[in-house]
């Protein structure tokens, strides 16, 4: 059959997140040299801003719908999305709107799969921190956040990451462990240097505005309000080698899904799901 892979990312309009998506890619290359790789962005905003600088970007439904046309037959769908959230959720409904144009479908899971994954990744955010880091300097793991269920993995991820360093810790945009909740944390702990480290894929507007800017509301603003000393670290987990990595594993287990016709049972410990 003739296999792809689609990869779906929130999309990026920077050049340091454009740069990481093109070398992303070609680690999968380099993994599936004989698989040809396309991109679909989930975000709609970004596909329409994109189109106003006249560049070119597929939703997943569109770029699933072109490979089809192209006599594709079998598909696997790798999102770069941290947890299992409502755009994750979204790009299984697109695939599956359009899985009965192939004659399989699977696609992998974002980077938090199941609880296994959470020692793991806390362990390797630890692990890439700068060793410039002295002894005593805090850590502020920022993610984008979810009002979906899935945001009881940052919880879990901040008390996994925590638990292994007293002066780390995690807080997202949105959901349950926001910013606010994680200041006291810090200030109670006595801590004059905080560095930030952006939980997303690529380094874009919600690195470079909302958290490392110097916007009135972004969080190095109002860290550096209460006389923190805010280090912004502006490396996208598709950048580090110990984050891409896990993506293109549940990528794998979403290709061997493909050469088997048994279904997948949905679930958020699964790293893998076939479509059809």
């Amino acid at each position: 059959m003739k296999t792809g892979i689609l990869l779906a990312a929130f999309g990026t309009a920077t050049p340091q997140g454009e740069a990481t998506l093109r070398r992303f890619a070609q680690r999968v290359r380099d993994r599936y040299p004989d698989v040809p790789v396309r991109w679909a962005f989930t975000s709609p905003a970004m596909r329409e801003r994109l189109a106003g600088a006249r560049k070119k970007s597929d939703s997943v439904g569109k770029a699933l719908r072109k490979m089809a046309f192209e006599r594709y037959e079998s598909i696997a769908v790798q999102p770069l999305h941290v947890v299992p959230g409502i755009e994750y959720t979204d790009v299984l409904d697109e695939c599956a709107a359009v899985a009965s144009q192939f004659s399989a479908l699977a696609a992998g899971a974002p980077l938090l799969a199941g609880g296994e994954d959470m020692d793991a990744l806390a362990r390797a955010l630890l692990a890439g921190l700068p060793p410039s880091r002295a002894a005593g300097d805090a850590v502020l793991f920022a993610g984008h956040g979810s009002r979906h269920d899935s945001a009881a993995y940052y919880a879990a991820l901040s008390r996994a990451v925590t638990g292994i360093d007293p002066l780390a810790f995690v807080a997202t945009m949105k959901g349950e462990v926001q910013l606010h909740q994680a200041l006291p944390l810090l200030l109670a702990k006595g801590v004059r240097h905080v560095w930030l480290v952006p939980l997303l894929a690529v380094i874009g507007r919600h690195a470079l505005e909302d958290l490392a800017g110097n916007r009135p509301d972004s969080w190095r603003t109002l860290l550096e309000a209460q006389g923190l000393t805010c280090i912004p670290v502006l490396t996208g987990m598709a950048e580090m080698p110990c984050f891409a990595d896990v993506w293109i594993d549940h990528l794998d287990k979403a290709l061997r899904l493909l050469e088997t016709s048994d279904p997948q049972p949905p679930s958020h410990d699964c790293h893998a799901r076939r479509i059809r």
